[in-house]
């Protein structure tokens, strides 16, 4: 498995074509879990990189960390309205680590205020979701075609072109 900043050098177009929407849409992204009778649940997130990982972060006793708690496998998309898919999208998945390391909580939370004004300093972060990568994949738009990146651990980037 492979955390983010592994990811940014294996999978240098995809992480930019990630990071491109992710900030396009606020940092929206949509996580897909696993429901208790099977299902899937899309809910709506705001992953934050920080410190080489990326961080699945949100209210706590939410129904989408309990799904991650009973299965730690997820799915991210970053949030698009464009059906043309003109900027391109991505698509991480993996599985998650619940990290309980208050130090690193603290660091995040004067971070995230820095960053954004929201204030979690002081609070206690459980569950704190790292993000380990066992693929992602991302399209982009070109003038005729349009090209599928996929991505595995331990293997390079490659292309699918379709016309």
């Amino acid at each position: 498995m492979t955390n983010w900043k592994e990811f940014a050098d294996a999978a240098p177009r995809i992480f930019a074509i990630f990071n491109r929407r992710h900030a396009a849409t606020g940092n929206l992204c949509m996580l897909a879990t696993l429901r208790a009778d099977g299902y899937p649940r899309i809910s709506p997130m705001e992953p934050r990189a920080f410190e080489g990982e990326m961080w699945i972060g949100g209210m706590p006793d939410t129904t989408k960390f309990k799904d991650l708690a009973r299965d730690p496998r997820f799915c991210l998309h970053t949030a698009t309205v464009d059906t043309h898919v003109s900027d391109g999208d991505a698509k991480l998945w993996g599985t998650v680590r619940n990290v309980q390391d208050e130090a690193l909580h603290q660091r995040f939370a004067n971070k995230l205020f820095e960053d954004t004004g929201f204030d979690l300093r002081g609070e206690k972060f459980d569950p704190f979701y790292a993000a380990e990568l066992t693929g992602a994949s991302a399209v982009e738009m070109n003038d005729s075609h349009m090209d599928v990146i996929v991505w595995k651990p331990g293997a390079p980037e490659y292309v699918v072109r379709k016309h």
